[in-house]
Formats: structure tokens, sequence, C-alpha cells
């Protein structure tokens, strides 16, 4: 297990290097990070600099973001707003996809907490800002650390109490089923948490709306739920929720979704949403009485003509199990 270690520890030893034994500035910041690598320290999100040359904001525009965010979070006026949102739509695009070590920065210096706090405080009318909220905090979480922030700031009852009252905001339910799927990667607890809050039916209000069906989160955020990926635990829980998912309807929601409203583009993820609720004969068959089979074959056949292999392979994939 990586050792933790704190940016002040780390700015200490690069200034002990620096005042007692005699180097550069540079050399004293090499020596640093290579002794903690060498050591096992985790230096995600640890911002490399010498200790006095300059600010944190100044070396990492993220720090200059959440200091932004939280200076203007408290302001509500129109003006307010949209400055706050195009502040999240830049710590957005910083973190997202190979923003790994930038994501890392915002998680360590109090980002998935302010996130959170703000989405939680943002009224429903505030739709834009809650979007871009949304899918900021998403960016950020990555993983088991900024999980447990999530779940330890309310995380959990936040975001859904936000997708209950956005059922017609396609940008709402997609930044929201976004965090949900993010925060469940890896943390059995936070699954938990969201199971606990009925988020499979609010899944299956969700799907049950045709006007959702771009909503492609939702497909993420059932495949993450039910996938057993926390190593920490002995006995996954999730072969229970995809029992209760096929339970409730979702997997003939699913098929129908498949077969009427799913985009190209979604038809991955749909299809591994519904694979991962089919983990026993009897939910398999219930997928196949239902038209199952047909539907993907239909799929199998429109991913040739389009020449698309990962629709196929997914497609492929799912009807090997329910065939």
């Amino acid at each position: 297990m990586a050792i933790a270690i704190s940016q002040e520890a780390f700015d200490d030893m690069v200034r002990e290097n620096m005042e007692d034994l005699g180097m550069d500035p540079d050399e004293a910041l090499a020596d640093a990070v290579d002794a903690l690598t060498l050591q096992g320290a985790n230096l995600s999100g640890i911002i490399r600099r010498v200790p006095g040359d300059a600010a944190a904001e100044e070396v990492n525009p993220v720090m200059r973001l959440l200091d932004e965010l939280k200076a203007s979070s408290s302001g509500r006026s129109g003006e307010d707003l949209d400055r706050l949102v195009s502040l999240l739509d830049e710590l957005l695009e910083l973190c997202s996809g190979e923003g790994a070590e930038n994501a890392a920065v915002a998680a360590r210096n109090g980002g998935v907490e302010a996130l959170v706090s703000l989405c939680a405080s943002a009224g429903v009318t505030q739709e834009g800002l809650l979007a871009s909220g949304l899918k900021a905090l998403s960016s950020l979480i990555r993983d088991v650390g900024s999980t447990e922030k999530f779940r330890q700031s309310q995380g959990p009852k936040i975001v859904m109490d936000i997708l209950k009252g956005a059922l017609e905001n396609s940008d709402i339910l997609d930044g929201g089923f976004s965090v949900v799927a993010m925060a469940s990667a890896g943390n059995e607890v936070v699954k938990d948490a969201f199971m606990d809050l009925k988020v499979d039916e609010l899944i299956l209000e969700v799907m049950r709306n045709k006007s959702n069906s771009k909503v492609q989160s939702v497909y993420d955020a059932i495949r993450v739920l039910l996938t057993p990926d926390d190593n920490r635990v002995v006995a996954s829980q999730v072969y229970g929720y995809s029992r209760k998912f096929a339970e409730i309807g979702v997997a003939e929601v699913l098929v129908v979704a498949l077969r009427e409203q799913v985009a190209p583009s979604s038809l991955p993820s749909a299809c591994a949403a519904l694979k991962a609720i089919a983990v026993n004969e009897e939910i398999c068959r219930s997928i196949s009485e239902n038209g199952g089979i047909d539907v993907l074959l239909k799929c199998i056949d429109e991913a040739g003509v389009q020449k698309n292999k990962v629709i196929a392979k997914s497609c492929c994939s799912l009807l090997s199990k329910v065939w």
C-alpha cells in the first residue's frame, strides 16, 4: 500500500534539501521526488514546486480555479452564476480525459467537498450551474480516496436529491449519473449507499421516460453499480443488486431501449448494463423471452452495416450470455 504524504511534508523535504544539504532548488525538488518514490509514497496530487518560488495557484491552474470557485460560490446573482459556470467548465476541461494529475490535485485540495457543497446549495432552477457542477465533480472522482471524500461529504444523498428534482432535464441527469458511476467505481460502501437510497427505482423511472434516451451515463451507472470491483471486499453484494434490478423491471426496459431509442454511441454502454443485470439463468431467460435475442441480432446486423466493431463486440458478448 502506498505511503500517504501531505503537501506540507513534501515542501518541508524540498526545503530541508536546500537548507541542510546545500542543494540548488531544481536538485532539491528532483531529489525529494526520487527519494519519496523509492519509499513508496503516493505523490498523486502533490504539487511539485520549490517552496517560496511560487504560490500553488501559480504552479497549477487547478489551484487557481478552486480558490476562485470557493470565493465565488457565495454569490447567486446572474453575473455570479455565469462566472461559476465558466469556472466549472474550465475545471472540467482540465480534469477530464487525460487530466488525471489535475484531478488528483483538485481532490487532494478539497475540490470534491467544494463541488458537492456547491451542488447542494444550488437551487433547482439553476440548471446550468447544477449540470456544470455535476460534470466537473465526476471528473474529480477517480480513485478510492476521492470516492471516500464524496461519501463523507454526504455526496450520495445530495446527488440523489438533485436527480429526483430534475427528472426532465437531460443535462443534469447525465451529469448526475456520471457522478453515480464514478463515485461507485471500486467502492462497495458507496454502491451500498446509493442502493439504500433506491437508485435502482430512480434509474427505472428515468429510463421509462423516452425523452431521456440520450442520457448515456445512466447505462454506465447501472454497469458500475453491478460490478464487483472493490478489492477490499471479500463477498460483494452486487449480485443481489443485479437480481433486484431485474425484479423491478430494469432489464425489460433496457431491452425496449435497445430496440427503440438507444443512440448508436450509447449501444455499447446499454449492452454492458444489460449484461451486468444478467447474472443468472432466470434473468437471462426473461431477457430472451422479452425479445432480447432478436434485438441483439438486429443490433449486430446494424453494426455490420456501419462497420462498427465496438457495437458488434458488445452485442455479441451479451448475446453469448442470454442465448
